[in-house]
């Protein structure tokens, strides 16, 4: 009970009976007389009387202590005074070894605050943020956040690149593999796309090493000669904060945002195939935001956006580069090395340099101004990307290789080789052997190049009901299911094309690439017509679905 509670108590049972004695109230509430007509005497009981201790066992040194406090205000930051230090000098220098551990602890606890104060006090400093105020469309907030992602199966540290318009407070947030600086500036390449438009004042950023090379004084910075050039080419300014923890406070928007989108979006952590996947489902998320309302707004974020979108500065229309350009040399193995990684191409560029572009989720290799293989990036030393298509060649000279081969354990793992075409595969090897009707399944992968991938199972499902092996009349049945639209038409380019004879004769690797005429023609002179001849029509072929032999020959 109160003190208040108490008086309320005794002044009642006075009111309701005024006879009562102030004897017959002690007993009753088990107080002092003095209590008693304290109560009776006001409704508030008096304040307590401040406790005094006994003096602090400190209390001889304590401006000395003080002292010390007050040249750490100044002194760098990792060379003030501990308490260790302190009580050793205490100790040493004024022979005062009374006072405890502890309690030399509490003092400083409780002073050095204080002093810190006084002393920035006098300097006129003050520690504090002062509230700015944004024009439309002419500043944003970059800033990186670690992101977990269940990746392809796996757990895997990816980082989250954040960009925040300061006063719509519009953002854009994208998941890269990396925070190298393919990925710093593809990040800004996005964003600037689906804003419209670029700021026209600065872009704030911490002194990241994609864009800093060294800090200089004040806010000088030695940039990165990538960075410079892409500031460059967009237009726009550079606002680098303090180095340290507190230059965070110069760009406390987009801190802010990149924590609220993680625990609001990526909690718990999302499991996708692909970054591109959780890109397209980030792109989503953002664009539903414009509804939000940013804290202390009346206006939500898409109606503060409207008002500053036409301020910002138009994007140039020639595209930058955002990934990093390598010339490496095929190897025999079909692979080239980027980064301590090993990457793919077709096997008709053995011997020669390509044009790569590493980029932030991807890595693309150029034949000229063709892309000729295109790769997930990969994030650690020596691991490897095949892609069976690049073998196909190869493996028609080499069909023992097949079975073994890393590019097939790849296609497997990603789906790209079906059910479908491993029982081909077995009923090719029954009919025909180990090696020629391993050919014959290349042969059909071959196929892929110019069809759906739907259209090749619909033409392996439809020959195995016939009871044949032929790559060709897989090549006629996935014709007639594109011609029956039961499957789309031809699927998208493929970054590979059919290698021409005068690439093949200027090859180092004549012997390996002799058959490659022989199993391209094999099934382009079905697939692709003649100039000025029409397309052969597929119902003649309905005959061969009749013959159920194995091993029919079409």
């Amino acid at each position: 009970m109160s003190r208040v509670e108490l008086f309320e108590r005794i002044r009642r049972d006075r009111r309701v009976d005024p006879s009562v004695s102030q004897r017959e109230l002690m007993k009753r509430h088990g107080v002092s007389r003095k209590t008693v007509v304290q109560a009776l005497s006001s409704a508030l009981p008096p304040p307590r009387k401040p406790v005094t201790g006994r003096p602090r066992a400190v209390a001889p040194v304590t401006s000395f202590i003080d002292e010390m406090l007050r040249s750490d205000v100044t002194a760098p930051k990792k060379q003030r005074h501990t308490i260790e230090r302190i009580c050793q000098r205490l100790a040493h220098e004024f022979d005062f070894r009374d006072a405890s551990y502890s309690a030399v602890r509490d003092y400083v606890a409780m002073r050095r605050p204080q002093i810190t104060a006084e002393v920035r006090a006098g300097q006129g400093v003050v520690e504090g943020m002062v509230p700015q105020l944004h024009l439309p469309g002419e500043e944003a907030e970059v800033d990186f956040h670690d992101v977990t992602v269940e990746l392809a199966g796996k757990k895997v540290v990816c980082y989250q690149f954040t960009f925040r318009l300061s006063y719509s407070g519009k953002s854009i947030h994208r998941v890269f593999a990396s925070c190298g600086q393919e990925a710093f500036i593809e990040g800004h390449i996005e964003a600037f796309g689906v804003l419209g438009g670029i700021p026209t004042r600065h872009v704030r950023y911490d002194n990241l090493s994609p864009a800093v090379t060294k800090v200089l004084l004040g806010r000088s910075r030695k940039e990165t000669q990538r960075w410079l050039a892409f500031r460059s080419h967009m237009g726009f300014d550079a606002f680098y904060c303090q180095p340290g923890s507190g230059g965070a406070h110069e760009k406390g928007g987009v801190e802010h945002e990149g924590g609220r989108f993680r625990r609001n979006h990526l909690v718990p952590p999302p499991v996708v195939d692909t970054l591109d996947e959780l890109n397209r489902q980030l792109a989503r998320i953002d664009a539903a935001e414009d509804v939000r309302h940013v804290h202390g707004s009346p206006e939500s974020i898409g109606e503060r956006f409207a008002k500053e979108e036409y301020l910002l500065r138009p994007v140039p229309e020639e595209e930058f580069e955002p990934g990093t350009v390598k010339t490496p040399k095929v190897r025999r193995d079909c692979r080239i090395v980027v980064m301590q990684c090993y990457y793919s191409v077709p096997a008709r560029f053995i011997g020669r340099k390509v044009r790569v572009s590493l980029r932030a989720n991807e890595l693309l290799v150029f034949d000229g101004r063709k892309v000729i293989a295109r790769h997930q990036r990969l994030a650690r030393r020596w691991d490897f990307s095949d892609h069976l298509d690049h073998y196909l060649e190869i493996l028609a000279a080499k069909p023992g290789a097949f079975a073994g081969s890393t590019a097939l354990a790849q296609a497997r793992a990603s789906g790209a080789f079906t059910q479908a075409h491993d029982a081909f595969w077995e009923a090719a090897k029954t009919a025909r052997g180990d090696a020629e009707g391993t050919r014959a399944l290349i042969e059909v992968l071959l196929l892929h190049r110019q069809l759906s991938a739907d259209a090749v199972e619909a033409g392996l499902a439809a020959t195995l009901r016939a009871g044949s092996t032929t790559p060709e009349l897989v090549a006629i049945e996935a014709r007639k299911a594109v011609e029956a639209g039961s499957v789309g038409e031809q699927a998208a380019p493929q970054p590979v094309a059919l290698p021409e004879p005068a690439e093949e004769d200027e090859s180092d690797e004549g012997d390996e690439e002799g058959p490659v005429a022989e199993v391209i023609s094999l099934h382009a002179r079905r697939l692709l017509s003649s100039k000025g001849h029409p397309t052969p029509q597929m119902s003649v072929y309905d005959q061969l679905l009749s013959n159920k032999k194995k091993g029919h020959s079409a």
